[in-house]
């Protein structure tokens, strides 16, 4: 293509400093993305932590790059390694962009982080970007591509857009291109053995279904600062983006002594989240992306319920502010209580929006097996003062 030409006769920091230029664009233009992503059912605050968030990337990956890489455009990784006796055989690592493009599908929960969190890093390595959104949230992506297109900074081709069905798309990766996912598990295993993708041994990375965890030390009784934060982070991480986080807490495990404890205190911050219309005043939790969200969730909420109740919320009855229940895809904060830890659907049901379950663990030994039940999720946190 003629976008990867451009970007390879750049250096390093010639790229970083496109990147650092394009962020300043894009936050000019924040209040645009703002509007356009309530869209999404997103509030103002989950706006900026898309939009914001996708713009520090930029900038921190601009930083990066003229920190660590060299003004050149060959990385030399390491000194000369002699590989012979008489010095006449040496070995040495150089890195240099690939000659394909980075190709890149983007999930619906972030529609402005999630491409520029993956144009960054290729973009220094002198790639061209091919960004495929969720359809759901594609209109904010579009519009995201349409300004870094528009302010001319970039090489052209050195991003391009591809909405709707992909069609033959991967039939056509080679050795020297890149793939990368964002979304469902079963997507990925897909995309995985595509038999180009096979073939070719095309790079591939897929960020997927994740059971993250956040473990409660037993030290942290009630009445310390460490069970104030636990609690305050568990609720925040259920109602941010409606709980529409790869990063967020699905399984909170508590010591068993304790689990009332943070159920009652869950359930007091839970009761002040106001859900509806993302800018009607004192909302603090907006919508799914999409209807069909809605009912996944609900689904997936429905094989929680196999192996615990429910301690906070009601899916089918709630309160809105200024929302229509039947025409948005809202959901109220929705807390389970699992007693049995050793139940297997929350270590396999990721309901994707504002639910959680509390399990009960009795042994520091019992807390990381069931952490491990994960399987080696995205994000895991232990909130304690040992």
């Amino acid at each position: 293509s003629f976008g990867g030409p451009a970007l390879r006769a750049l250096t390093f920091h010639q790229r970083a400093a496109l990147l650092k230029s394009l962020a300043s664009h894009l936050r000019e233009h924040r209040e645009e993305l703002y509007a356009l992503s309530a869209r999404t059912g997103a509030t103002l605050g989950d706006s900026k932590f898309d939009i914001d968030g996708g713009i520090g990337v930029l900038f921190s990956f601009s930083s990066k790059g003229r920190r660590e890489l060299p003004n050149s455009t060959v990385h030399v990784d390491g000194p000369p390694e002699p590989l012979g006796k008489a010095g006449a055989f040496l070995g040495q690592h150089v890195h240099t962009p690939l000659r394909g493009a980075a190709v890149q599908i983007n999930a619906f929960n972030f529609p402005v982080w999630g491409p520029l969190e993956k144009l960054a890093p290729a973009f220094l390595a002198g790639m061209p970007t091919l960004v495929k959104p969720a359809s759901q949230t594609a209109y904010l992506t579009h519009r995201l591509v349409e300004l870094i297109v528009a302010s001319g900074l970039l090489p052209e081709g050195a991003i391009s857009l591809l909405c709707g069905q992909a069609g033959d798309l991967l039939d056509h990766l080679g050795d020297q291109d890149l793939l990368s996912f964002t979304g469902s598990a079963s997507t990925a295993q897909r995309l995985r053995a595509h038999p180009a993708v096979v073939a070719n041994s095309v790079r591939f990375n897929a960020e997927a279904d994740s059971l993250n965890c956040s473990v409660l030390g037993p030290d942290a009784k009630p009445d310390t600062p460490e069970f104030a934060l636990y609690v305050k982070q568990l609720v925040t991480e259920m109602t941010v983006k409606a709980g529409q986080k790869c990063t967020a807490i699905r399984r909170a495990l508590v010591p068993a002594e304790l689990v009332d404890d943070v159920v009652a205190a869950a359930r007091d911050r839970l009761a002040q989240i106001a859900v509806g219309a993302p800018g009607a005043e004192g909302v603090k939790m907006g919508a799914l992306a999409s209807l069909e969200q809605r009912e996944e969730v609900r689904r997936s909420l429905k094989s929680l319920l196999e192996a615990g109740t429910l301690v906070h919320g009601d899916p089918d009855r709630f309160d809105l502010v200024d929302a229509d229940p039947d025409r948005g895809a809202f959901l109220p904060p929705l807390l389970v209580r699992c007693d049995d830890p050793d139940r297997p659907q929350p270590h396999e049901v990721e309901a994707f929006g504002p639910v959680s379950t509390v399990l009960p663990y009795t042994t520091t030994e019992q807390a990381i097996e069931l952490a491990r039940r994960g399987q080696g999720s995205l994000a895991g946190s232990v909130v304690t003062d040992d």
